[in-house]
């Protein structure tokens, strides 16, 4: 199965990343039976956040015994410093963790920064000198807010919407996090369920040596889809591209980036 290294978090995981979004829609058991399959069959990134419902703790009741082998990626909404500690609180105490790998402001709608008036940025800062945090994050749907992060060198990784439905804006912001040495991760690579052949969704991003997937997953038949690709993983073949190309002319346009 192919490894990636995310930028300068220095962090190597699996290709194929976990997103547990979905897996607040199943029951408790059925969420947890998931990711533990997902961890047994050499799966070791998984991605939630606070507003994930049950998420977390589905993770912490499915991983925790298995901490030290998997990586785990949080978000927070927080707008300022005192609902930050709140959240990393509350997300710990779920995931029955004493740290997260890497936490993720959610989609804020500017770029964070030490000393702003949010005080969010420096309250992460705090959180990584006590270790409770290894390294700082951002998620977006916004291209200016996420360029003003790659470019403002405080972050190590960024999540944005990225799939064969991204245009050329996209797939720069790709190439500016490889030159700047920050990990990329994709969500949304099936655009909000606008893309439905896995095939081709995965064959295009795995042109991106940078860029890690976490595939959302409800079901099990989902993630047999994804754990089958780790050995035999689809080509960009010329069918495939003929068929990529015709997509981006019947669905320009329609992928939904929620805030851009």
């Amino acid at each position: 199965m192919k490894r990636i290294r995310l930028g300068k978090t220095d962090i190597v995981v699996n290709k194929n990343g976990f997103g547990a979004l979905p897996v607040q829609r199943r029951d408790m058991e059925e969420g947890a039976a998931l990711l533990r399959k997902a961890y047994e069959s050499g799966i070791d990134f998984f991605d939630t956040a606070r507003a994930y419902t049950d998420s977390e703790e589905k993770i912490g009741k499915a991983l925790s015994d298995v901490r030290d082998k998997i990586v785990i990626a949080t978000k927070t909404m927080a707008t300022d410093a005192d609902k930050f500690r709140e959240d990393l609180e509350t997300s710990l105490e779920n995931m029955k963790t004493d740290h997260v790998d890497i936490y993720q402001f959610h989609n804020p709608d500017f770029c964070p920064k030490p000393g702003d008036e949010s005080g969010i940025y420096d309250a992460a800062l705090k959180a990584k000198e006590q270790g409770k945090i290894k390294h700082i994050g951002i998620t977006n749907h916004r291209l200016h807010v996420a360029k003003e992060a790659i470019e403002s060198g405080l972050y190590e990784t960024l999540q944005f919407p990225f799939s064969y439905l991204a245009d050329e804006k996209d797939e720069e912001l790709v190439k500016m996090c490889a030159e700047h040495d920050m990990g990329f991760i994709c969500m949304k690579s099936f655009a909000g369920g606008l893309i439905d052949r896995t095939d081709a969704a995965y064959a295009f991003l795995d042109q991106f040596d940078n860029a890690l997937p976490i595939w959302g997953v409800q079901h099990e038949w989902e993630l047999d889809q994804f754990l089958a690709f780790q050995d035999n993983p689809p080509s960009m073949t010329e069918e495939i591209k003929a068929f990529i190309e015709k997509e981006r002319e019947e669905l320009s346009g329609e992928f939904c980036r929620n805030c851009g």
